[in-house]
């Protein structure tokens, strides 16, 4: 442990190509969730039958399972080590492909189906956490604290990275072979993850001394709060733009894609800002584009007005989630930083829980373009958390 501690300030110093490997295997793990992403709602809307709320329920689930296992994910990162923890997760994720496959056994029986297919989406939760919180872990273990804003920027760039591809991609297999060939790819591509995961070099685990998980939520609360009311932007975009964009005749993909590349270009080029400006000051700016691209979103007469609402979404959501998040570990202990970052992204899961399903009431009761501007205008409450942030830095 002494060794560990001799190395940090090497380690200090890593730069993006350290944490390259890393964000491969993050890449190929979120694959699988770009794939289903412009089709599962159609899948559970228009192969199933079922209703706009049903589309929220399956949406969140994963969301509420991810929410469930973070605190585990966290400290099975500390404990046992990132790399541990990101392969378990690729488990978990093909595990998941399995019951996908099942739940197409009992298509002619919507209310089995949509049950097995709620169990997969629980499981695909659970191994996302533990991959992208091992992910994160293992990045600040080579980087180190003070570079927090750029692991959360490389990895979430990576992340998106994959949906911008498998969103056409999910599209072109879906329309070609069915969501068998999406409930193939998620139970082959976590497998294909973990060859490259195998050799890569493991970190030390860093938990010396257990925080109790109430100290460390006190000290992530208030950002983890930031991040909750501004994510529901970005449960709009997965649950419900692909039927926005189906209802008034516009193709679906472009819309992922739009959002996906324009996250990816904020961080590439701005993922910096958090670690030199405050975190809290690049969230308040960020979070007031998103909320102009839901904006957007809601009013859009054209495709072309709606892509440009979705690329406002992605480019201002980029860097809401590694604003808030260098903030909260600044105010988290030091070795429980999975830990803290895992109840952090606790904040998203409770959000997107719970806000997919009630943006599918909001749509069942008005219309879809409604949810678009529910969720801006919970965007811009996260304004005032910010702001308090940025007065208690």
């Amino acid at each position: 442990m002494l060794d560990m501690e001799m190395a940090m300030p090497r380690t200090a110093q890593a730069s993006v190509p350290a944490l390259l490997p890393i964000m491969g295997s993050v890449f190929i793990s979120f694959l699988i969730v770009g794939v289903a992403m412009p089709v599962l709602p159609l899948h559970v809307h228009q192969g199933l039958g079922l209703g706009t709320f049903i589309v929220g329920l399956v949406a969140g689930s994963q969301f509420a399972a991810s929410l469930v296992s973070r605190v585990w994910a966290g400290r099975h990162a500390d404990g046992r080590g990132a790399k541990h923890a990101v392969a378990t997760g690729l488990v978990l994720a093909a595990v998941a492909g399995v019951l996908y496959l099942l739940s197409l056994r009992f298509v002619s029986a919507p209310a089995i189906s949509v049950t097995i297919l709620l169990l997969g989406r629980a499981l695909l939760g659970a191994g996302e956490s533990f991959i992208i919180t091992g992910a994160q872990a293992w990045g600040l273990a080579l980087s180190g604290a003070q570079n927090t804003g750029k692991v959360l920027a490389w990895m979430g760039t990576a992340m998106y990275a994959a949906f911008a591809l498998g969103a056409p991609a999910g599209t072109v297999l879906y329309g070609s072979f069915g969501f068998t060939a999406i409930a193939l790819a998620t139970t082959l591509v976590p497998l294909a993850a973990l060859l490259l995961v195998a050799p890569l070099r493991r970190v030390a685990p860093t938990a010396r001394v257990r925080h109790s998980l109430t100290k460390v939520v006190a000290a992530v609360w208030l950002p983890g709060l930031g991040l909750a009311l501004t994510s529901a932007g970005f449960g709009a975009m997965t649950a419900f733009v692909a039927l926005l964009f189906a209802a008034r005749g516009w193709t679906v993909w472009p819309a992922f894609t739009t959002f996906a590349v324009a996250f990816i270009v904020a961080r590439m080029l701005l993922g910096h800002l958090a670690d030199r400006m405050g975190g809290a000051k690049v969230a308040l700016t960020c979070l007031l584009i998103e909320a102009a691209g839901q904006a957007l979103l809601w009013l859009a007469p054209s495709s072309l007005i709606a892509l440009i609402g979705a690329a406002l979404t992605g480019f201002g959501y980029s860097l809401v989630y590694p604003g808030f998040g260098v903030e909260a570990v600044r105010r988290a202990p030091a070795q429980s930083r999975g830990l803290a970052m895992g109840a952090y992204t606790a904040f998203l899961d409770v959000a997107l829980a719970l806000a997919s399903p009630a943006l599918g009431l909001i749509a069942a009761m008005s219309d879809i373009g409604t949810v678009f501007l529910a969720s801006a205008l919970s965007v811009l409450c996260a304004a005032p958390v910010a702001l308090r942030l940025k007065g208690t830095r």
